[in-house]
């Protein structure tokens, strides 16, 4: 068991990073595409940039994430789950709630009725950053 407990956290870690990548990425795409002027070349090619990103690598990286997490959690909460992982769990759907977003505002950018300024996306690019690190200390150290 222990074997594919490490196969499954290899995963899940591969799943991750995977994610953070694109909710690290997409919203700094959201900051130039508010340059483009819509309907122009650029504004076509930040809108096919936006559409793979988030359905190539972002959605089948959260699905992978929480499926390999959600693995992880019956094998190690057999005996009930630590306060931590609840915490943990908690910004994880709070992570996921900013990736729904994240797919709002993609769908505003092509149907050209974004309303957002390029200073609200460099703004909100740090809240994955923020939910990563505070996810990281709950997953390695354990506080409670």
């Amino acid at each position: 068991m222990e074997n594919a407990y490490l196969w499954f956290k290899a995963l899940h870690l591969i799943s991750v990073i995977s994610w953070m990548a694109g909710l690290l990425y997409l919203p700094r795409i959201y900051v130039y595409h508010c340059a483009a002027t819509p309907g122009s070349e650029q504004d076509q090619t930040f809108k096919t940039m936006e559409r793979k990103l988030l359905r190539y690598i972002m959605n089948p990286a959260m699905i992978a994430t929480f499926l390999f997490g959600g693995i992880l959690i019956m094998i190690i909460a057999v005996n009930g789950m630590p306060k931590w992982l609840h915490v943990k769990l908690g910004l994880v759907l709070i992570m996921a709630a900013f990736h729904m977003m994240l797919a709002k505002y993609r769908k505003d950018f092509e149907i050209g009725q974004h309303k957002k300024s390029a200073r609200f996306f460099k703004m909100i690019n740090e809240i994955p950053t923020v939910l990563m690190i505070v996810i990281i200390i709950l997953a390695v150290v354990k506080p409670f």
